[in-house]
């Protein structure tokens, strides 16, 4: 083994051939210090027994004990069931999968140890086939020594070849230490008592002495230090993007025509949090470096105001806009907004989604290569090949969580002619809690809309079970008798658009049996386009008394005399989409009331989720909540963002390191600009390819 470096190929090492080599290519790992970067997903603890009597639901564990009872059962599934018990409790071990000499093995009075998670079963927790060992005579069995790493893998390699495997390449690292790219100096004083040598060999072989529970928590110092590293690369790789993009020319915007009267147009004053984000927009479009700026402002904060001033400062300097929604409904919804506004000015709004018939496209797609359109709105049409733009100036991205960091790019280089970029404004309503931020969007400066118009109400927000039903008909009654106008929200837990849709269809029917005298009407993701456009329009100037959705109406819909909500089945979304819909109403100056309808019986976590909802109308504080329930990964949407799936960090465990991640990377980048690609590449490898400029 002496002969051997770390950076050698990983076909360097005993019993890696052709077939394994091809297997461990597709998880990025070549060289042997790969292996080492392949770090476990979690531990087993077999250092100890554990009585039954102390057991709870979702532990992994080993145990011991004696054969009470071995029966096979006959149910939906034949199984074989084995009550032991070890003087302090009893369990049942069921085997769904077992021989007949399997059966006789597990007799009355067999001692047997067992590995496994425990569960709840019908009467009494279970193991559903642990591994086990069956103990004769008065032979103590040994314990292991040290946890038992589990790694993540794939197809035919199984977790006996990975301990293997890294037990060849740790004995390397006895000999040989890790090239280090990151100065202690710049290591957050929490985890640099462990150097990187040091930390590998710990998560891979916890000595016998390890704190358990830290490592099985991920809370030991070794992992942070580890986490700590990957943080930085990752963020180092997001600068990486900026920093490309800002090695690009953009056009410089001076000229503004059209503002001021843009602004005496409008029915409402901006708010000071508009201004002053309209000014950090003004001072990025003046200068000649791509602006990548993201404004993160809540539900019904005004965003669509900045967008549309930021589209007017392009035109004016002789530059196409184009701002893409994730949605039709969406899109369709900023369409007609920017109509209204723009075209009294004499700028010509276009329109490009994918239902949109041959001939309209062919027309669309020739006026903006012409230059004829100013500003496009659209879906992800516009990304196809055959759009093209005279002169792309600004693109504007709606709810940038839909859209991962590849597509804002593809986008982006519709522009990019000989050496000059346009300049990049994404927004979303989802607020993000800023250490999320700080990482998720390394690659954009940040602002925020924090403020609502004067005039609108904080939504009052009731949370009751579907048993009563019938009162929140009632109140939809007294609220339409009062002119005003609700929504029903109707969720399912199913994908299936077919099913959401018939489930809306069939509530509209219901309420509308219920509620005879009131115009009722459906909107649905199945509905064509301008069928939808149609029953908005009508909701929009008060020819409907109550609209059923579906979730597609989540963003977007803005209808001032709308003060009533009810979304059913409000456990099954998420508390950042549950406030996205919530938004819809408010958007007056009368109060407005919000009913989130849960079906009983409702968990713990249930509850507290939509106590969250009731207690708060501030989007951050929401945000937060979502993230220490559903993780950063459903919050942002991972596999959209271009946020790899980290190996040991974990965004909302290690938030707290955030702060010396960021000082680090910005040393890092000034002092040690050497070190900036091996450290990338030693954690993601290959695997952060997106921001090619």
């Amino acid at each position: 083994m002496t002969e051997l470096a770390i950076a050698d190929p990983v076909t360097s090492l005993k019993g890696v051939g052709t077939k394994l080599a091809e297997k461990l290519d597709k998880l990025g790992i070549r060289q042997i210090q790969d292996l080492l970067f392949h770090l476990p997903l979690r531990y087993q603890d077999r250092t100890r027994l554990m009585p039954i009597g102390s057991l709870r639901p979702q532990q992994e564990i080993l145990i011991e004990g004696v054969i009470q009872l071995s029966q096979v059962k006959f149910g939906r599934r034949r199984s074989l069931l084995c009550h032991i018990s070890d003087g302090t409790g009893a369990l049942v071990l069921r085997f769904f999968h077992f021989s007949k000499s399997q059966q006789q093995q597990l007799a009355k009075g067999q001692r047997i140890r067992c590995f496994g998670e425990v569960r709840s079963g019908p009467s009494a927790l279970e193991m559903v086939h642990p591994e086990y060992q069956l103990i004769h005579g008065d032979v103590p069995f040994s314990v292991e020594e040290a946890l038992t790493p589990v790694y993540p893998t794939t197809e035919g390699l199984h977790q006996l070849s990975w301990r293997k495997l890294l037990n060849q390449a740790l004995k390397l690292l006895d000999q040989q230490t890790m090239p280090s790219y990151l100065p202690e100096a710049l290591l957050d004083p929490r985890v640099a008592h462990f150097d990187l040598t040091q930390a590998l060999k710990y998560v891979h072989l916890p000595p016998p002495d390890c704190d358990v529970g830290q490592l099985i928590a991920r809370e030991h110092p070794a992992q942070k230090r580890l986490a700590f590293e990957e943080l930085l690369a990752q963020q180092l790789s997001m600068r990486q993007i900026r920093y490309r993009a800002q090695q690009h020319q953009a056009p410089k915007f001076n000229a503004d025509m059209f503002s001021e009267k843009f602004l005496q147009q409008l029915p409402f004053p901006l708010t000071s949090a508009q201004q002053r984000v309209i000014k950090e927009i003004r001072k990025d479009l003046q200068q000649n470096i791509p602006m990548q700026r993201l404004v993160q402002g809540d539900v019904g904060s005004g965003k669509t105001v900045v967008a549309a001033l930021s589209a007017l400062m392009a035109v004016s300097s002789g530059y196409q806009a184009v701002m893409m929604a994730p949605t039709e409904l969406l899109a369709e919804q900023h369409y007609q907004t920017f109509r209204n506004w723009l075209e009294p000015l004499g700028i010509q709004v276009g329109w490009c989604a994918g239902k949109q018939t041959a001939a309209q496209r062919r027309q669309v797609i020739a006026a903006l290569a012409e230059g004829e359109i100013n500003i496009a709105v659209g879906t992800h049409a516009l990304f196809q090949d055959e759009v093209t733009f005279n002169r792309l100036g600004l693109v504007i991205i709606d709810e940038q969580h839909r859209f991962g960091v590849h597509q804002r790019m593809a986008l982006r280089d519709k522009g990019k002619a000989v050496d000059i970029l346009p300049h990049q404004l994404v927004m979303t309503a989802t607020p993000i809690p800023r250490t999320l931020a700080m990482t998720a969007y390394a690659d954009l400066n940040v602002s925020v809309i924090d403020e609502l118009p004067p005039g609108r109400q904080p939504v009052t927000t009731v949370v009751v079970a579907d048993n009563r039903r019938q009162e929140v008909i009632e109140r939809i009654h007294v609220a339409c008798q009062q002119k005003r106008q609700v929504y029903w929200v109707c969720t399912l837990i199913e994908e299936s658009e077919h099913l959401q849709c018939q489930a809306a269809e069939d509530t509209a029917e219901q309420l509308q049996q219920a509620l005879p005298d009131l115009r009722i009407a459906l909107v649905h993701g199945r509905m064509k386009s301008a069928e939808k456009e149609q029953v908005m329009q009508a909701f929009k100037q008060g020819e409907i008394d109550l609209l059923v959705a579906t979730t597609v109406i989540e963003v977007g819909v803005d209808v001032p005399n709308a003060s009533l909500m009810v979304i059913e089945n409000a456990e099954r979304l998420g508390l950042a989409q549950l406030h996205q819909l919530r938004g819809r109403v408010g958007r007056g100056t009368v109060q407005s009331h919000c009913v989130l309808m849960y079906h009983p019986p409702l968990s713990e976590n249930g509850l507290a989720r939509l106590a969250c909802l009731r207690e708060s109308n501030d989007g951050f504080v929401i945000a937060q909540r979502d993230l220490e329930i559903r993780g950063p990964g459903e919050v942002l949407g991972t596999r959209q963002t271009g946020l790899p799936q980290f190996r040991v960090a974990d965004l909302l465990a290690d938030q707290d390191l955030l702060p010396a991640v960021t000082k680090a990377a910005e040393t890092l980048i000034t002092q040690h600009p050497e070190n900036v690609a091996p450290l990338i590449n030693r954690w993601f490898g290959t695997k952060l390819n997106f921001g090619q400029v």
